[in-house]
């Protein structure tokens, strides 16, 4: 990657100027106590970026040395940026702006919106490739914290099929059919994406890695996923029967994944414990003083949950 030259004051003042137009409302946060100036706090912007405070705050002071690429991405997450407000802090920092299209890891404001405002819903925005970009509470509650994967591991699908602890979450019972539908949703993604080397590399090292999913693969069962039944076992409420919603960008690159109870079974009243629990158990941390690594952190972690 070419680097350029880094306008620390322009992105001072782009990030100033972006924070005082965010309220908390507009990120999932409680208004709190009152305010001395309009918009987030920076110590709020932080938290969502998972950085710490001192390092945000010297990046606003024209002081801090240059983030990296996955802090720029956080922090365009967590002021809602447009992808042409994304593309111009990447510029500022002399990075080129990254590819859109499929890929793409940057969430569109929209879904983060929706996102913050399912406070009593399980919800998370993946690609199309299964990695979660994005969890509300609730989900971490129910899933743990489901970003923190690097490598081959960040794809749920891969964790699927080479990790037992992952399949350990599911009912032995359902598991043939989850595994089968996740291949082929896989399978139309690979060739909406062909010649993509991220989907390449992905199933090559599937079929590598794994007999059942080589078998499966090989049989070009092709099917995309819209809405699907999930059964979830949580190491503290027992069994959740849910149905899972998605919805997906005009581009399908990105879903934004629903959890909500089974009709008829005791799933409600599951997550209404589940919600109690989460609040008690979860800590966010302040992250290193580089700023450089994500930094969330959560007490309690229910595994990998969720295929999509």
């Amino acid at each position: 990657m070419i680097v350029g030259v880094m306008d620390r004051d322009d992105l001072a003042d782009f990030l100033r100027r972006r924070r005082s137009q965010l309220q908390p409302a507009d990120v999932g946060l409680l208004p709190g106590v009152r305010r001395r100036t309009p918009g987030l706090r920076r110590d709020e912007v932080a938290q969502l970026a998972g950085i710490s405070t001192d390092y945000y705050t010297r990046l606003e002071q024209a002081r801090g040395p240059r983030p990296s690429v996955q802090v720029l991405g956080a922090l365009a997450r967590a002021l809602r940026l447009r992808d042409d407000e994304r593309d111009h802090v990447y510029h500022l920092c002399g990075y080129p702006a990254p590819a859109a299209g499929a890929g793409d890891r940057h969430i569109r404001p929209g879904l983060l919106y929706l996102l913050d405002k399912l406070q009593d819903t399980p919800a998370c925005v993946i690609s199309d490739l299964g990695e979660v970009l994005a969890q509300n509470r609730m989900h971490i509650n129910m899933s743990g914290d489901q970003t923190r994967f690097t490598g081959m591991d960040r794809y749920q699908i891969w964790r699927a099929f080479t990790d037992p602890a992952t399949a350990a979450k599911f009912p032995p019972e359902d598991r043939d059919r989850h595994a089968a539908q996740a291949v082929a949703d896989l399978r139309a993604t690979a060739a909406r994406r062909s010649g993509d080397a991220d989907v390449t590399e992905l199933v090559s090292r599937l079929r590598t890695a794994s007999a059942e999913f080589d078998r499966l693969w090989s049989a070009h069962e092709v099917s995309v996923r819209t809405n699907d039944s999930k059964k979830i076992r949580h190491p503290q409420v027992g069994l959740l029967d849910l149905i899972c919603e998605r919805l997906v960008t005009p581009n399908a690159a990105q879903h934004l994944l629903v959890f909500y109870p089974r009709p008829g079974s005791d799933a409600q009243e599951k997550l209404e414990l589940l919600r109690v629990i989460g609040t008690q158990t979860l800590t966010v941390g302040t992250g290193p003083a580089d700023g450089n690594t994500a930094a969330g952190s959560v007490d309690t972690d229910a595994g990998a949950a969720d295929r999509g």
